[in-house]
């Protein structure tokens, strides 16, 4: 790990938190299925990696250009960022057969097109004639004009076309998997107490003759291709054309987009393969790599559980909160007291019922929401429609410039908008990654603001796998003050002032900043001076700095970081007063929490936002406080569970990278299962 200046290059640390995560696929403790689907994840994010961060250094290498974020030449970043790959590369796939063994000894099976016997095969046949062939087109390789039009990261079966007879002229031909229609996995039949399973790549290999015998050919060898492209948008400037419209055309082009990786099966015949590069225009310069028999193993994120109950994580039911009762008003609760909801141990569904209620209240006039990414059949966006068929003045931002789910927001956009739903136009450049909810009552002729402020997105599907925290509140001042952002969105020009919410891209890098200075005035005072941060990303050099500051002045700074991390801890002279550790578990940490110490009187805080800089400079976020002594006392002790944790946290940026935390002196503590026994007490 290569430091400059005392800043670890944020590719590098990208690289190094997905190491995490293939430690999880590494760890035997944790149910086999359940590595299995870390393997997906593992494989899920790096291709994002490519597609995302490998390509912007490529066309930065191009360029010979230096962004704020780098502080190193992007050839040499990209130069051992391939080196870390191919490393990773070598765990993974060892990884791999180490899960099969195990799911041997468990009486698990994959067969492939080879193997099967005769019943096997019949039962292949008819599922594949059922099920498979009409979603098969194959391309004969020669006659492909536009290999632009091929998917990016599908995975095609690059097919050698022979006749044993000699008449027909060998031949090749590309078939796309289609792995977005149909299970990657197929079960067999089982046998007693062995259980089969068979990949769809096989199932397609098994049935070639049923495609290509009509043609003369006879003999068929499938070999697996997939090529990755640069996701990054080309926004078009016409301005005859809507920013919606834009983002639409520019969200089909990206299927389209340079390659910037290409991944292979290793076997292939020479010949097969120069032919593809040269129709598939991809050169030698793109990061090409030969493999196994199979790719795309981000489909094992849906691994099969297989009725197999030992083999997955027991599933915990989600808490009640105490406070939210059945059938009982949760707009009379939240105005009673502020209430924090913590996703994954408590429902989301409580979010859906606000809604709901709220939409068919007589005394609510409005509701305002954001969304950052909605679930792809999201109760929460039928909840607003509902809202608005009940004559409901509802106002939604949703921002159609989320990467990777620009299409669905553009849907839902649509959607919205025919129901009578008021849109709030996004703004081209910038980013509304804030997550708000605003309900406005009237009661007793005064306008009431109810608020939900969350740390993760409004989102029943993630909010089962992401950890969040999410804020519920009717005082007045704050509630007012998300309203005026609602306000802002409609004309970002004219910023008011905000007195709790701290608001980016305006001023929330200078309010924090004034934190962290006030804790560094403080223990040069010799008065109580730390910090606890938890963020999924620590990336901005300039607050990066400031920490360091306050680490040279005395302030004791404990930083939970899932993901990038460029702060390098225990220095002397500079950082030996920050620790640094992450947590990759079965859920994703999401949650961005802040607690500062404030001479004895702790200041806590929420937020939507990372401590990057497109997060300070260039999105809307808002950092919310959290002012009720319960719910701080709350916080507190799930931080304090997670700095105890010894058994999923590591180090993060030590000379051993990743290094698990381990502490023999103490019981095994394991966050996520002690917050959630911790919330399930609260219930008690």
């Amino acid at each position: 790990m290569e430091r400059k200046k005392h800043l670890i290059n944020r590719e590098i640390s990208w690289l190094e938190f997905n190491e995490r995560v293939l430690q999880e696929a590494m760890d035997k403790s944790n149910p086999t299925i359940e590595r299995m689907k870390f393997l997906g994840i593992f494989s899920s994010n790096r291709d994002e990696f490519f597609r995302v961060r490998v390509a912007t250094l490529k066309r930065m290498a191009h360029i010979e250009k230096m962004g704020e974020e780098y502080t190193e030449s992007p050839r040499k970043v990209l130069a051992e960022v391939l080196k870390m790959v191919e490393k990773q590369e070598k765990d993974y796939t060892a990884t791999y057969f180490d899960i099969k063994e195990e799911l041997e000894k468990h009486h698990i099976f994959f067969l492939n097109e080879t193997q099967l016997d005769r019943n096997q095969g019949k039962f292949v046949h008819q599922f594949f004639q059922n099920s498979v062939r009409p979603f098969l087109f194959p391309i004969i390789l020669k006659s492909l004009h536009n290999p632009d039009r091929l998917e990016d990261n599908a995975i095609y079966l690059a097919i050698v076309l022979k006749d044993s007879t000699g008449i027909m002229k060998e031949d090749y031909a590309i078939i796309r998997v289609p792995t977005d229609m149909i299970s990657r996995f197929l079960i067999l039949p089982a046998k007693g107490n062995n259980k089969y399973m068979m990949f769809l790549d096989d199932v397609i290999r098994y049935n070639m003759g049923e495609i290509f015998s009509p043609f003369g050919f006879d003999s068929f060898e499938a070999y697996t291709i997939k090529f990755t492209r640069d996701a990054e948008l080309d926004i078009d400037n016409d301005i005859s054309k809507s920013f919606m419209e834009q983002m639409s055309d520019s969200v089909k082009k990206r299927q389209h987009g340079v390659p910037v990786r290409f991944v292979y099966d290793k076997n292939i015949p020479p010949d097969l393969l120069n032919a593809l590069l040269n129709r598939l225009n991809v050169t030698m310069g793109d990061h090409m790599r030969g493999g196994g028999r199979y790719h795309n193993f981000k489909d094992f994120m849906d691994f099969p559980k297989l009725g197999m109950k030992n083999l997955v994580n027991e599933r915990q039911k989600p808490l009640n909160h105490p406070l939210l009762l059945p059938r009982k008003s949760i707009l009379n609760a939240i105005a009673r007291r502020d209430i924090l909801l913590h996703y994954p141990y408590q429902s989301f569904q409580y979010i859906v019922d606000l809604l709901r209620e709220a939409s068919i209240d007589p005394k609510v006039r409005g509701i305002k929401m954001t969304f950052y990414r909605a679930a792809r059949d999201s109760n929460v966006i039928n909840a607003l429609i509902n809202a608005a068929r009940n004559g409901k003045d509802v106002t939604v931002f949703l921002e159609i410039q989320a990467r990777f789910d620009e299409k669905a927001n553009i849907y839902w956009t649509r959607k919205l908008k025919e129901e009578g739903v008021t849109i709030i136009k996004t703004l081209p450049g910038y980013k509304v990654h804030a997550k708000l909810l605003l309900i406005r009552r009237k009661e007793e002729g005064q306008n009431v603001y109810y608020a939900n402020i969350s740390t993760g997105n409004f989102n029943e599907s993630t909010a089962k796998v992401y950890s969040d925290d999410s804020l519920l509140t009717a005082n007045q001042e704050i509630a007012n003050e998300v309203n005026m952002l609602f306000h802002l969105f409609e004309s970002p020009y004219t910023p008011p002032r905000f007195n709790h919410l701290m608001v980016a891209p305006y001023h929330m890098r200078k309010r924090l900043s004034k934190l962290i200075n006030q804790e560094i005035k403080n223990a040069r005072a010799g008065k109580e001076a730390w910090m606890v941060i938890k963020i999924n990303n620590l990336v901005d050099t300039r607050i990066t700095k400031k920490l360091y500051q306050a680490s040279q002045a005395g302030v004791k700074i404990d930083l939970i970081c899932r993901g990038i991390c460029i702060l390098v801890p225990n220095i002397p002279d500079l950082s030996e007063n920050i620790r640094v550790i992450g947590i990759v578990d079965k859920y994703l940490e999401h949650s961005r929490v802040m607690v500062f110490a404030n001479g004895g009187n702790p200041k806590y805080y929420l937020s939507s936002a990372d401590w990057m800089i497109r997060n300070f400079d260039h999105r809307f976020e808002v950092v919310c406080p959290v002012y009720d002594l319960t719910l701080q006392q709350e916080l507190w002790d799930i931080l304090q569970i997670q700095l105890k944790d010894n058994t999923k946290a590591r180090w993060i940026n030590q000379p051993n990278s990743n290094q698990y935390k381990t502490d023999d002196n103490h019981e095994k503590v394991q966050a996520q299962i002690e917050i959630y026994n911790y919330l399930k007490g609260k219930t008690e």
